[in-house]
């Protein structure tokens, strides 16, 4: 079963899928991984962010690998890259 999510885009995520939202439909039942894996198959140059990006869904952060996501219709998930601090 799939459903629609609002994916949002945040700083150097932002600048490489070119997009600060857009909605895309994942499977319901996926892994933060899976997730991670259809988004970079529609913005294929946020591959170079994999191993310093975190994910937050519904406001709350997800690692990217193995952890099992039950999404609902409207769950917002972020691409949090790091911030960099002066």
């Amino acid at each position: 079963m799939s459903c629609e999510v609002l994916v949002l885009y945040f700083a150097k995520s932002a600048e490489l899928a070119d997009v600060r939202s857009e909605r895309i439909c994942v499977a319901q039942q996926t892994t933060s991984q899976q997730l991670w894996q259809e988004i970079v198959s529609r913005h294929p140059r946020l591959a170079a962010l994999r191993d310093h990006v975190i994910l937050a869904v519904c406001q709350e952060y997800v690692s990217i690998g193995d952890q099992l996501l039950l999404l609902q219709p409207g769950d917002e998930v972020a691409i949090i890259p790091p911030i960099s601090g002066g």
